[in-house]
This record gives structure tokens, sequence and C-alpha cells, in this order.
């Protein structure tokens, strides 16, 4: 199984408004990178969206470790998720999980591949994370420009 070191990270101008999400994905001396952005969106949901497109990119199953600096994205992974299926996607409080159609698409992703959930703090020079934050960023300075 291959060894994949993965930093995604999401961003947005208004939330909701235009955004973007970035990730890098290192396995050996290899990397790629991906972005991409919508025009109205949320923060959170361009995090779930830079996690589920990386894993998406992986043509086989691979030992991953995905770090992001969404306490969302983590948290929802390693503690949350479980108790929304057993509550047929609510939440503790009996309302409607937001953003459910990301998180299926990233539950989905994950089970094909052997994930390990970090965190980083954003923002604090952490080089994978701001390649990550860079991407996201480009991806909304290129959608804004083609407009």
């Amino acid at each position: 199984m291959n060894d994949v070191t993965i930093y995604t990270d999401g961003a947005c101008r208004g939330n909701p408004g235009p955004g973007g999400w970035g990730a890098v994905l290192i396995s050996g001396g290899h990397e790629k990178v991906l972005k991409g952005a919508e025009t109205s969106t949320t923060n959170n949901r361009m995090e779930l969206l830079a996690a589920i497109m990386a894993l998406r990119a992986l043509k086989r199953p691979c030992q991953v470790a995905l770090w992001t600096d969404s306490e969302y994205v983590r948290r929802g992974m390693t503690e949350w998720i479980q108790g929304w299926i057993k509550r047929d996607w609510k939440t503790a409080s009996r309302k409607p999980v937001k953003n459910a159609e990301l998180w299926r698409d990233l539950l989905e992703q994950s089970r094909r591949h052997n994930v390990e959930w970090h965190w980083v703090k954003g923002h604090s020079g952490h080089p994978g994370n701001e390649r990550a934050d860079a991407l996201a960023n480009e991806a909304i300075d290129e959608m804004n420009a083609a407009s």
C-alpha cells in the first residue's frame, strides 16, 4: 500500500461567498497539486471538498496521512460521523447535518484508503498547509479573473 501525505485547505471570501480549495499530495518523490473554486459557497464546504478531491485523486488504496487546519473536517471524520449515521444524518440535537452530501462523499472516498486525520494550526507557517491555502486562494483569483 502506497504511503501518501496530503495537505488540504479551503478558503472563502465572505461566508458565503466565492470560495476555493487546494490540496497537495506527496508520495515518495512525487507531488501533485489540485485546486478548484465555486462562485458561492462556504468555508466548511471548501474544506470538505479539498479532502474529497484529494482522496478521489488517488488511483488505488493508500495509507494516507491527511493534514487539515479544519477541526470541522477532522472531528467530523474522527468523532461525529458515526453518530450522524446512527441518527440518519441528524445531529445530536436532531437537526439535519449541514453539508451531509459532502460528508457522505468524504466517507465513501476515505473508505477506499487507510486515512489518519491530522490537524495543523492554520496560517502558522506550516509549509504543507501554507501551500494548500495558496492553491485555494489562487483558484478563487483564477475564477474571478475568468468571469
